[in-house]
């Protein structure tokens, strides 16, 4: 039997949203998230967050990886979260970034998440917020 996402992830009772932190690589982990590319890439995601209804609590882009600290209904699955921010984001960051083309795609088919667990979220968050990553 198939267990439903939310079992895997940090649950907000309170509130009734998961939380979970994501990281993201550009393929190839080129340092490409600089600059006009970064900040964009912070108002695609704020904005589709917005659309959805999410809440992204921190966002740290450095140039060849970001954290995301998000909440979201756990009824969605973390995958498409992912597979929705990664494609939306690529599709216009290539578009307004011809530089960008030069990779096979912008993002890396792999990611990383982690659920608050026994850490609190107001950690994973500082963590994130921290500037360390650039």
């Amino acid at each position: 039997m198939r267990k439903k996402s939310f079992e895997y992830q940090h649950y907000n009772h309170s509130i009734g949203l998961a939380i979970v932190h994501l990281v993201f690589v550009p393929k190839r982990r080129k340092p490409v998230l600089k600059g006009d590319i970064r900040n964009r890439l912070d108002q695609i995601w704020q904005e589709l967050a917005t659309e959805k209804n999410w809440n992204i609590r921190a966002c740290e882009i450095a140039p060849d990886h970001v954290h995301l600290f998000i909440e979201f209904p756990p009824t969605i699955p973390i995958h498409l979260i992912v597979r929705f921010l990664k494609g939306r984001s690529s599709n216009f960051l290539r578009k307004e970034f011809p530089e960008l083309l030069k990779l096979p795609s912008l993002w890396s088919k792999s990611y990383f998440f982690s659920t608050a667990g026994n850490v609190s979220a107001t950690t994973i968050q500082k963590y994130i917020e921290d500037p360390h990553h650039h």
